[in-house]
C-alpha cells in the first residue's frame, strides 16, 4: 500500500490555477523529487498536503486515511510533517528548546499535570528532553544544544528547521528546499543526511532546486510546469527526457 496518494488535486487562487489534476503515490521509505521551475506549483502542493491550503478539488489520502482538508496540525499527528524553504525556528530559544517545543504533538501532559508536576509529566518531560538530544546527535547539532537557535549559521540552522520536523517522529518528510544556498560540500552532506534518514524508516518528498542534490538521492522524480505533471520517472530518465530539459534542466546542461 502507497503511504501517500494524491488523487486528481487541484488547487485555484481565484481563477488561476495553480494545480491541475495531478496524480502522484509514494510508497513506503521512498525518496520521491518534485521539480519545476519557479511558479510551477511545488510548493503549493506541499501546502496542500500539510493542510495549508485545502485542495480546491480531488483528494490527498495519507496511511490510508482521506487527509483532504484537515488542519495542519491535525495532519502532523497523523505522521506528516514538513519543512520550508524561509527556515522556521525558534529564534530566541536553544537548539534543545526548539526541538522540545516541537515535540507537543506527542505529548499528552495537560494543563493541569504541568501545574501539579506529576510523575506523569515529569516522566514524559525526560523523556522529550531525552528524544529531542537524540535527534540533534542525528543532525550533528549536539555540541551546540545550549545555543540560541539565532546564532546558528545558515546551514545550522537548516539543519535545525529538520530536526524540528523530525522530532514529531512523521512516517512522511516533506522537504522544501533543504540544500537552498550551501554550497557544494554542504549538498553532499544534506544528502547524505537524506539517506540516512530514510534509513530509518521514513518516506521522504523532496522540493529540491539543486539537480545533484535531487538526482542524487530520489528514487524517482516528478516534473511539474504551470501546475501540471509534464514528466514521472528515474533521475536517468527524467535527465534524457526532451520535455523535461526544455522546460528547466536546460538543453546545454542536461544535453
Amino acid at each position: 500500500m502507497n503511504l501517500l496518494e494524491i488523487h486528481n488535486v487541484t488547487k485555484f487562487f481565484g481563477g488561476l490555477a495553480a494545480l491541475t489534476k495531478l496524480n502522484i503515490s509514494i510508497s513506503p521509505q521512498e525518496i520521491l523529487g518534485l521539480i519545476g521551475p519557479n511558479g510551477a506549483g511545488k510548493t503549493t502542493l506541499f501546502n496542500c498536503i500539510t493542510g495549508i491550503y485545502p485542495p480546491s478539488d480531488g483528494r490527498i489520502i495519507f496511511d490510508g486515511e482521506d487527509i483532504t482538508g484537515l488542519e495542519p496540525h491535525e495532519i502532523a499527528k497523523r505522521g506528516a510533517a514538513r519543512t520550508f524553504q524561509l527556515t522556521k525556528i525558534f529564534s530566541e530559544v536553544s537548539l534543545l528548546e526548539n526541538i522540545m517545543i516541537s515535540r507537543h504533538c506527542r505529548t499528552k501532559t495537560g494543563v493541569g499535570g504541568a501545574l501539579l508536576n506529576t510523575s506523569f509529566a515529569r516522566r514524559e518531560k525526560n523523556e522529550t528532553r531525552e528524544k529531542s538530544l537524540y535527534f540533534l546527535e542525528l543532525l550533528g547539532l549536539i555540541t551546540l544544544r545550549d545555543e540560541l537557535a539565532k546564532n546558528l549559521p545558515y546551514g545550522s540552522q537548516r539543519r535545525l528547521a529538520i530536526a524540528i520536523s523530525l522530532a514529531t517522529e512523521p512516517k512522511l518528510l516533506l522537504l522544501d528546499e533543504p540544500a537552498a544556498g550551501m554550497n557544494p560540500e554542504e549538498s553532499d552532506e544534506i544528502i547524505e543526511l537524506i539517506d540516512r534518514i530514510r534509513g530509518l524508516g521514513i518516506t521522504i518528498f523532496l522540493v529540491e532546486h539543486d539537480m545533484r542534490v535531487i538526482m542524487g538521492i530520489s528514487d524517482r522524480i516528478v516534473v511539474l510546469n504551470f501546475g501540471e505533471i509534464i514528466a514521472k520517472g528515474s533521475p536517468q530518465e527524467i535527465q534524457e527526457n526532451e520535455d523535461v530539459i526544455e522546460a528547466y534542466l536546460g538543453k546545454e546542461e542536461y544535453a
